[in-house]
C-alpha cells in the first residue's frame, strides 16, 4: 500500500487485515471545501483495487462515520466494496447516513455501536425527491441486508421523525431491529468477526 494513501486515509495494515477509515462527506464528481472532511471516491477504488491483488491482504474493516454525499459516487464505493473476494466487515462508530447506508451494509458483516446513527431518507437533488436513482439503492440495501423493500421505502418516506424533511434516524440497536446492520459492537467484535471469516 502506498504511504500517501495510508497516512491520508488512516490505513493500518497489521495480522493481515486492512482498516481503512470513511469519514466526514464522500467525495464525488464535485470538489468539496477545503475545510470540509471528506473521502474521496476516486481516492478509494484504487486502494480496493490495489488491496484485491495484495496477497497481503486478508480481510478489510471499514471504520464508518460519514454524513453521506455523492449518490453515484457512494454507491459505486459500495459496489466495490460488496465485489472484493476477502472477508469485510464494516463498523459505524459515528454516523452512517444516506448513501453511506448501501456502503455499510455492502460489507459481509456490519456492527454498529450503541450510540451511533444511521438516517434513511429518498435521494433529493434540487427539493425534488428522485425516482430511479432511489430505486437502485433501495435494491442494492435490500439484497445486501435483513430489510426489505417495504420496510426500507417506509423509513425512507417516514414523515413524523425529522422536522423538515422525510426520513428516519435509526440508533444503534434500532438499525440491527430494522433488519440495516447485523449486530450491535465495537472495535473488538469487529476485529474477532473478521478474524473469523479469514
Amino acid at each position: 500500500m502506498e504511504q500517501d494513501a495510508v497516512k491520508e486515509y488512516g490505513m493500518v495494515m497489521n495480522e493481515g487485515i486492512l482498516t481503512l477509515s470513511i469519514i466526514g462527506e464522500i467525495e464525488g464528481h464535485d470538489c468539496l471545501s477545503q475545510n470540509a472532511k471528506t473521502t474521496k471516491y476516486e481516492h478509494i477504488l484504487p486502494i480496493l483495487a490495489r488491496a484485491e491483488q495484495d496477497e497481503n491482504v486478508k480481510g478489510i474493516l471499514f471504520l464508518m462515520n460519514t454524513v453521506g454525499g455523492d449518490v453515484s459516487c457512494g454507491l459505486a464505493l459500495a459496489e466495490m466494496v460488496h465485489s472484493l473476494s476477502m472477508p469485510t466487515v464494516s463498523l459505524v462508530i459515528g454516523d452512517s447516513h444516506s448513501i453511506a447506508v448501501p456502503l455499510t451494509v455492502a460489507a459481509d458483516y456490519s456492527f454498529i455501536v450503541p450510540s451511533a446513527t444511521m438516517i434513511i431518507h429518498p435521494v433529493r437533488m434540487s427539493g425534488m425527491v428522485l425516482g430511479t436513482p432511489q430505486d437502485r439503492i433501495i435494491c442494492f440495501v435490500a439484497e445486501h441486508s435483513r430489510i426489505s423493500k417495504e420496510n426500507l421505502e417506509k423509513l425512507m418516506m417516514n414523515t413524523s421523525m425529522l422536522s423538515k424533511d422525510l426520513g428516519t434516524v435509526l440508533v444503534g440497536e434500532d438499525a440491527v431491529t430494522a433488519g440495516l446492520v447485523n449486530e450491535v459492537g465495537g472495535i473488538d467484535k469487529a476485529y474477532q468477526k473478521l478474524r473469523g471469516l479469514m
